[in-house]
Formats: structure tokens, sequence, C-alpha cells
């Protein structure tokens, strides 16, 4: 079935339309119970009513959603457009997939606090930049930097962006590390002085609104020394914990490693053992292993989340459900030194062209990028020369649409790495490389879907704008597992995405279709929708004047997003509208609450 529309035409008023009547849809409200046919009215930003057959008002614009699921708006439970969303404040696609929130700070970065040093400053951006690929002279140079704490960065975000989706965020132990030790964040443990400095900045930030605190217990960086959070040692983490603990509704997520040195499972021991009796919430990114190569630790994974839940602590798996594949280029991108080839990472790290050709055409460099490639971790694609796709030339000299191994064959080259230098060579190192997709680990992802204490949608958008898209995943849950295999049902993947998200975060004033709770409203048919080709789109400021590019798809299509009851994506395209604000768990803090 498809939807039809009422007849409307927009005037100069629709900008500021906060009354509608969506007719004739079949509501699955967040919460997993059975969907059901009903109409639904939004007034001044909120659900006014819910019923069968209810009556057009005056002035009121009726949407005709036969065929139509209405549900609430999809929220992005792990993003990283902290600093993209001041130069890209249309957070497009996002509309078109019928998106209306973003969670942010995560993995440990955030954009506060910031020391009063800018060379300190610039390193919380040169980290940041790394790890997301995001590009960092607009990071540096299109923010105010009006701000030294978090609250303060709250507060300049809200006078100076406006976007289309609701904004929250998690403040970042990295940034906390980096504003109160400075560059010896990387080197040390912090002292008792210094630790209560970092847990005046989290209260600062839980004050002002912060879901709560990120950390990052797998990440090393181009020179492979442990981010700062790794240096944190067990008193820091727990006097972290406690100031949480005051916090009601607050999370600690946590970041961790099943996939490169496979330091997981001791790092979630570590952390459920200082939180033992804290009564926070924890989040684990990564805990449970979702990809078939890691198939030899995911039931002991699995395992140990349930023996923790079963010891009382509230902790949560954070997951996808997709795998995502991964485009490699020779200007920002992480992908070989989180693979291990950190000598091929000076390629990515040269400024210049010219920077980059003279490595590649030098023999002792090649020599070394030989041995590094060596050192590769054996799970990572860019150890198997047949996943290495020869993607997209820059001069046109190809080949592409052809394997590394197979290249290495053509052109009789004994090693990858001196292959892949000589193909280079000719195409330019604008040129890029595919990566396999890895395949799901599809059990895993099961057991995690239906798990009460699991977080998924985490689909890392905002970040690594040159290597895949993110934005639009979510479309997949509806597409792939309902859809197309029926492994979830429609009400089943709707909660996944809306209500479970925001009961996890205490935004308790949105994920549900439910009467008085903030109008962020999806119409969509099924039949019709998908999670579009990526394609490129030169927008991204380069901070020399110039843009480069980032990927992207065209919208799925959602038939209406509706953002605080303002439509964002409607009628095929982007409104032009930035409904969005930042919300935050609406719990107070126990002495607030005591008093």
């Amino acid at each position: 079935m498809a939807c039809a529309w009422h007849d409307y035409t927009p005037g100069e008023a629709d900008s500021m339309q906060r009354t509608f009547l969506i007719k004739g849809g079949t509501v699955v409200d967040g919460t997993g119970a059975p969907a059901y046919a009903a109409d639904v009215r939004v007034k001044h930003g909120l659900i006014a009513e819910i019923g069968p057959d209810l009556q057009p008002e005056p002035r009121e614009r009726v949407v005709d959603a036969a065929g139509c699921y209405v549900t609430p708006g999809f929220i992005e439970s792990h993003n990283h457009f902290d600093g993209p969303m001041w130069w890209m404040p249309t957070m497009e696609p996002m509309p078109g997939y019928g998106v209306t929130t973003s969670v942010n700070g995560n993995c440990g970065f955030a954009a506060a606090p910031v020391h009063d040093d800018p060379v300190v400053r610039k390193e919380m951006v040169d980290i940041f930049s790394f790890f997301e690929d995001i590009p960092d002279k607009p990071f540096l140079n299109l923010l105010p930097w009006d701000w030294r704490k978090w609250s303060e960065y709250k507060a300049s975000l809200e006078r100076n962006v406006k976007i289309p989706v609701n904004y929250a965020a998690f403040v970042g132990h990295i940034a906390i590390r980096l504003a109160v030790m400075g560059m010896e964040a990387w080197d040390r443990a912090a002292t008792p002085d210094e630790i209560k400095a970092m847990c005046a900045h989290l209260e600062d930030a839980l004050d002002a609104g912060a879901l709560g605190l990120s950390s990052n217990l797998l990440d090393h960086d181009s020179r492979d020394r442990p981010v700062p959070t790794l240096r944190a040692d067990d008193a820091e983490f727990a006097a972290l914990m406690d100031v949480l603990a005051r916090y009601p509704g607050r999370t600690l997520q946590v970041i961790v490693d099943h996939f490169m040195r496979m330091t997981g499972p001791a790092s979630m021991a570590r952390i459920g053992e200082i939180a033992r009796g804290k009564g926070i919430r924890i989040q684990v990114a990564g805990g449970v292993p979702t990809l078939e190569f890691q198939s030899f630790c995911i039931p002991d994974a699995l395992a140990s989340h349930e023996k923790r839940k079963a010891d009382g602590l509230d902790i949560w798996m954070g997951y996808h459900h997709l795998s995502p594949t991964t485009v490699v280029n020779f200007l920002s991108s992480l992908v070989f030194a989180q693979s291990n080839a950190y000598v091929w990472n000076d390629v990515v790290a040269a400024k210049t062209e010219e920077e980059k050709l003279a490595l590649l055409e030098d023999a002792e460099w090649l020599a070394r990028a030989r041995e590094s490639w060596d050192q590769i971790f054996p799970q990572s694609p860019m150890s198997k020369p047949d996943e290495i796709l020869l993607f997209e030339s820059d001069t046109g000299a190809g080949p592409t649409g052809l394997k590394l191994s197979a290249y290495m064959r053509q052109e009789g080259f004994n090693h990858p790495s001196d292959a892949l230098a000589h193909w280079l060579i000719l195409n330019g190192v604008g040129s890029t490389l595919r990566l396999d997709d890895w395949p799901n680990h599809e059990e895993a992802l099961d057991a995690l879907f239906r798990d009460p204490k699991s977080i998924g949608n985490i689909s890392d958008a905002g970040a690594h704008g040159k290597m895949f898209c993110g934005v639009g995943d979510n479309v997949l849950m509806l597409t792939k597992y309902v859809r197309e295999r029926k492994q979830l049902t429609i009400e089943e993947a709707v909660h996944i995405m809306t209500g479970k998200i925001a009961g996890h975060f205490g935004l308790v004033d949105r994920g549900e279709i439910k009467v008085g709770k903030q109008a962020d409203i999806a119409v969509f048919d099924l039949a019709e929708i998908e999670r579009r080709p990526d394609e490129r789109a030169w927008d991204v400021p380069d901070g020399e004047g110039g843009r480069t590019y980032r990927y992207t798809r065209a919208p799925a299509p959602m038939r209406l997003t509706l953002v605080n009851g303002i439509a964002t994506f409607d009628r095929g395209a982007f409104t032009g509208n930035f409904p969005g604000e930042y919300i935050g768990p609406t719990v107070a803090p126990l002495a607030q609450a005591a008093e």
C-alpha cells in the first residue's frame, strides 16, 4: 500500500506549522506493544490526541497516512556530530530517514571541556579528528571556542547552532583529562587534586544536562600511543563513578576492544568491579561482539553479560545491526593505523600530494612499509588482499574494480604493500580502496535485539565521512530484519530504535506515540523505504577556502518527519526547518530530588 497525501499548499506560515492531524495510519507506539489503527493529532509541539476517526480542526493540516506506519522519530544512539554540526547544520540526510534525535560525545571524545592553553585545545581536536576521521581545520577554525567548561559549550551551541534534529551528548573523559592535565594526560595517572578537578568538570556537565560520561578503553593513536583514558587508574574511575551515582538517569559509557588487541574482557571485568555497589548505569560499546570473525569470543562475552546482570549491575551492551562497508582514502583515513600498519599511515599523515608520492617512491620507505604491513592485525581486512578492492582512480589510469591480490598477480608483485604503492602512484593519492564487509554474527545480533539491557542503532554517523555515511543505517532494521527476513516484528524494530533508547537515556518526554509526549514522529511506507546507496557530497569546508567530500545518500524517504511538532522532511524533501533542541535526562540529581 502506498501513502496518499491530503491536498495542501504550503504557505508562509508552514515553517512554523505546529498543528497536524495524521489520519488513517497504523500507530507503532515505540513501547513494543502491538500496532493499532489510529489518527494522531499534534499541537504546539506535543502529541495532543490519539484515537479513531479524529475530525479536522480549523487551520489544521491533514496528512492522509493510509498504508503508512506512524512511529516515534528514530534516535541515533551513537553519533559524532560534535564538530560537523557547526559547518553542516542540515544534518543531511537525517530528516529523510526519520531521525529526530542524535546522541553525541561518544567514545570519550567531546568538544568540551577544553584547556586554557590553545596548544592543548589543538591536541584535543587532533585526537578527535584522527580517531573519527573529522577534518581538523574546520573543527579548529569554524567553532567559536568561547567555552572552557562543558556547560559553556552547551550554551554556545544553543546560541550559535540551529539544526533539524534534537541533540544530546555525553561529556568525554578524554576531553576532561586533557582539560585538567594538559599534555601529561597521555603519560601518567592523575594526582588526587587532578581527579578532584575532573570530578568538578563532570559535575558541571551533568548539572547542565549531559547524558553522562563517555570513556575509551580501546584506541591507540597514529603513533601507537594509548589514548589518555587508558592511563586512568582505578581511583580516577571510582571518583568519576561516585559523581555519576549522585545523578540518577545518567550513564557511564565505555568503549572496549573486541576488535584489535582483544582487551575487551579484561576492561569489562575491571569496570564492573569498580562500579560494584555504586548503582550507576553502564553502557559498553562493543561489549558483545557482533561480527563473524569474533565468533571465538562471543559465547564468553554473552555469558559474562548475563552474569553481571545477575549480579545486579545495570549494564547495557551497545551494538549496531550493520557491519559498515569501509572506503579507504589516503587523505584522512585511520584504517592503516588502527590495523597496525603505522608506516602506511605516514602516507595518510603527509600533508601534500608531493610528500605522499615521495614516500611511495622511496625504496627505504617501501622496505619499512612491507615490514609494517606484515604486522597488520590478522582480523583486519587490510591483512587480506582478496578483500581489498581497487575502487576509485583519481587519474583514470586504472585498473579499478579489481582486488589487490589480482593486481599483484597481474603486475608480478610478491607483496601487497608494493603492489598497492605501485597502483597508487599510477592512480593518484586521491584514489580509494573499498574493503569487503565483515559478515555479521547473526546469532549474537539476534540475542542483542531481544536483550532487555542492550542499546542498538549505534551508527557512528558524523564520523568517517570519507569512509561511510552511517545516516540511514536505521532503515536497514526495518527493511532487512522486518520486511525481508521477518526476523523482527515492526513493533520490535521500532522499539529498539525509539522507546528503548529514550528510556535508556532518561529522555522520558519522547520516544513514544503517547498523548503529552513531544511530537518527534516518523511517517513511512514500509514497502517504499530503502537505505539508499552511498554518494559523494562536496560540502565539507577544507579550511583553505575550498570544499572536500563526504559520503551521504538520498532520502529513504520518509513521508513525513516531525521534530518537536515541526516538519523537517515533507513531500520528498528537507523542509529547511531547524526545530532541534538540546535535550537531556529529566531526572534530577539526588541532592535536588531530596529537596
